[in-house]
């Protein structure tokens, strides 16, 4: 068995609910799309880190931190990724505000794009996962226990706290439902999880 599991899911569940570009994202989906979208984005978005768990025992998340080449090709696709879903989600701001002001005759559609793909590739083109499955899962592996299995255990655990933690604030987030849909407060959320959305990828593109 891993050692000291009680460990493990504390910080576990600290780095998860530490705010980011899976919650920004979430909100986004709920706010433009809806409760189901934004539930289906967080399965993306744990089907994602599922992805890093499995590279990891594959030995792929160690290759991509070791080279340098590697590690910023990821990085820069996932920061374009990021910036271009905050891009969408200001534009999609802005036709809701002129649509509010009567300067727009034509309603606002929900944004396109399939919401589990949004959150799988979000998720999978981040190299922060990676980093935490290499730097913070091998301090609880017992080596004198299969490797594998202890990976395996701990990636779950993991897996759990985000799906609950997700879901969670997904559920949080739609029970404004009734505020979030008057116009002027979709379009400031709208605005702000556009704006962090460009801001969490500019930072990931400038991180070493």
């Amino acid at each position: 068995m891993p050692q000291h599991l009680g460990l493990f899911l504390v910080g576990s569940i600290v780095i998860t609910v530490v705010p980011g570009a899976d919650m920004a994202l979430v909100t986004r989906q709920v706010v433009t799309r809806g409760r189901r979208a934004a539930q289906v984005t967080v399965f993306g978005n744990i089907t994602g880190i599922v992805v890093h768990a499995t590279a990891l025992a594959a030995g792929l998340s160690a290759l991509i931190v070791a080279s340098a080449t590697a590690y910023t090709a990821v990085k820069l696709a996932g920061a374009a990724y990021l910036v271009y879903l905050g891009v969408q989600s200001l534009r999609h701001a802005r036709r809701t505000r002129r649509e509010r002001s009567g300067l727009s005759a034509e309603p606002v559609r929900a944004p396109r794009g399939n919401p589990f793909l949004q959150g799988l590739i979000s998720t999978v083109l981040n190299p922060k996962p990676a980093l935490f499955f290499l730097s913070y899962l091998p301090q609880f592996i017992d080596r004198s226990h299969p490797v594998v299995f202890q990976l395996a255990l701990l990636a779950g655990i993991h897996v759990v706290v985000g799906l609950v933690w997700l879901t969670t604030y997904a559920s949080l987030v739609s029970r404004l439902q009734v505020a979030l849909a008057r116009p002027r407060v979709k379009a400031a959320l709208e605005r702000a999880s556009g704006v962090v959305l460009v801001a969490l990828g500019v930072r990931v593109a400038l991180e070493r």
